[in-house]
């Protein structure tokens, strides 16, 4: 990607999010915007793992987990200020993700798919289980952030889905202007060398062991952010966040809206994120509706939503 398409991706990208507030019906829209954003984080993650990496991952709803949990706990037990909670969370899924990563990246295909599935369910036994600590299935209420009330002293007055909005914008645009200069980067070509082939890049020089980690890493760390701004806004946390579910959707995101592209995976979020509420007029048949849009895209549109229409407009211009 050149610096110019990345900055017009970039651009696209702040473009949306400051003008879809002007077509929003009512203030309930600012909570939708603000999920989106939050998923897409997540899934700009794992474009980075899956997209430039080539590694599948089914267990990153885990690193969200430990994301949205250090929220709610830190501030608890430590007296840490939330904000601190979101970077203790990133480090400690930081971590995790470099200590698991080791042995669990010399896997490949499914047998890598299923050890990372393991590593999610683990943790999603550990947030049910610990009801003393995390309060089990039934979740645990998480601090304010306190940054609104701060505003509101400064006169600027936003609503909670108007502030979470903002703040989710702004953490997606940093987010996806560091995943595209990852791209360019020598450790992002290094990476997208993986994707090609493990062995022809170990060739050519590339440490293939480091950069696999390295990305799951980085996009851990991806996942832990996205998790401490889904509980941060909702101000309540379940174990659900941790769910192998929540993994999956995340994938699905990813390959749906193109996996190989920042601006791909936030389309793909978007979709999957509104496409169920738009199904709820089909009542029961609303999974069976999404599950049949899913598999007719991936017919005929392997390479994903915007890569392939992209290309299709690009003939045409041709």
């Amino acid at each position: 990607m050149t610096g110019r398409n990345k900055w017009i991706s970039l651009g696209v990208l702040a473009l949306l999010i400051a003008l879809l507030p002007l077509f929003f019906p009512s203030g309930y829209y600012y909570r939708v915007g603000a999920l989106i954003f939050v998923n897409a984080l997540s899934v700009v993650g794992l474009v980075i793992l899956i997209g430039y990496a080539g590694q599948i991952s089914l267990g990153h709803a885990g690193f969200a987990g430990i994301g949205a949990y250090a929220c709610a706990l830190a501030p608890e037990h430590l007296g840490l200020h939330p904000a601190l909670a979101v970077l203790l969370g990133a480090v400690i899924s930081g971590v995790m993700a470099a200590l698991i990563g080791k042995p669990i990246l010399r896997l490949k295909g499914y047998y890598l798919a299923v050890a990372t599935l393991g590593f999610g369910i683990l943790v999603s036994m550990v947030l049910t289980n610990e009801r003393a600590l995390t309060g089990g299935p039934d979740g645990m209420n998480v601090a304010d952030l306190g940054l609104r009330s701060l505003l509101r002293d400064m006169g600027w007055r936003l609503s909670g889905g108007e502030f979470w909005y903002m703040i989710c914008g702004v953490v997606l645009l940093v987010g996806a202007w560091l995943a595209l200069n990852l791209f360019d980067s020598p450790s992002g070509r290094a990476m997208r060398a993986l994707h090609g082939s493990e062995v022809a890049a170990a060739t050519v020089g590339v440490d293939v062991p480091r950069q696999k980690l390295r990305a799951f890493v980085i996009s851990a760390v991806y996942a832990s952010v996205a998790g401490s701004l889904l509980a941060l806004q909702n101000g309540y946390i379940t174990p659900d966040v941790a769910g192998f579910m929540h993994s999956v959707e995340m994938v699905t995101m990813a390959v749906l809206g193109g996996v190989g592209s920042v601006l791909g995976a936030t389309f793909g979020a978007a979709i999957l994120t509104l496409l169920p509420q738009v199904l709820t007029v089909f009542a029961e048949y609303e999974q069976l509706v999404l599950g049949l849009v899913m598999v007719l895209v991936m017919i005929f549109l392997p390479q994903g939503l915007l890569p392939s229409i992209a290309r299709r407009l690009k003939g045409r211009d041709e």
